[in-house]
């Protein structure tokens, strides 16, 4: 494990749907390495997708620090976010997010198509990532030709394409059965193994212990921070 790869310091988000106030985020502070493999966890209302969205640059704080990989998050535009999750973050949903009438191979292209990348080398790369996932003989599938677990590992081999510095993934196996469900966590194993630093938002215990280390978070708290044995 090597340097802290994000930084945040007393996260808030605060939202105003009417006149209250509902505090998602009420003052997380977090250190995560590089290398690392995390699980974060909580009921419905807990916080943690919040957390999630905010991670992954999809949403930002309403005040705190967020640094991932030395870029200062808050500072930075919506072009520049764009790109930041673009270059630095692979995610991976509970509903897959693929096209319909696209083949495995065009969809794990996509995330290149916004990085200037030859089409030759975004075949090549899609390639390359779908034998990484076990899908060697599936890339001219299209979604509606492959099972949930084959979907997902679609989903897995987009989010690895660019190299991204973590791989967020958000109830990864929510639509899929226990057997799917081992499989899918094994590759992340896997994929831990080779280096890839995982973060995995779910509410499942048997899945959050897959992860090396477990935050719960509770009321936009960090409730506990627990390192698996």
């Amino acid at each position: 494990m090597e340097e802290n790869l994000i930084k945040i310091d007393n996260i808030r988000k605060t939202y105003t749907p009417g006149k209250e106030k509902i505090h998602a985020l009420d003052g997380i502070s977090l250190d995560i390495k590089k290398g690392e493999y995390i699980a974060i966890m909580g009921a419905s209302g807990s916080g943690k997708s919040t957390l999630m969205n905010i991670i992954g640059c999809l949403d930002v704080a309403t005040s705190g620090k967020y640094h991932l990989n030395n870029h200062n998050v808050e500072t930075l535009n919506d072009n520049e976010l764009a790109r930041i999750r673009n270059k630095e973050i692979g995610f991976v949903f509970q509903t897959f997010n693929l096209l319909a009438r696209s083949t495995a191979i065009h969809n794990v292209e996509l995330p290149l198509i916004y990085s200037n990348v030859s089409s030759s080398q975004r075949k090549e790369r899609a390639i390359s990532a779908l034998k990484k996932v076990g899908l060697g003989d599936r890339m001219m599938h299209k979604p509606n030709e492959l099972s949930g677990g084959q979907k997902q590992r679609v989903a897995v081999a987009r989010a690895l394409i660019n190299n991204p510095s973590i791989i967020l993934a958000d109830e990864p196996t929510g639509n899929l059965d226990s057997k799917t469900s081992i499989e899918i966590m094994n590759l992340f194993n896997d994929l831990h193994k080779d280096g890839n630093t995982i973060i995995v938002v779910t509410h499942e215990p048997d899945i959050a212990e897959f992860a090396k280390r477990v935050i719960h978070l509770k009321d936009g708290k960090i409730e506990k921070d627990i390192i698996n044995s």
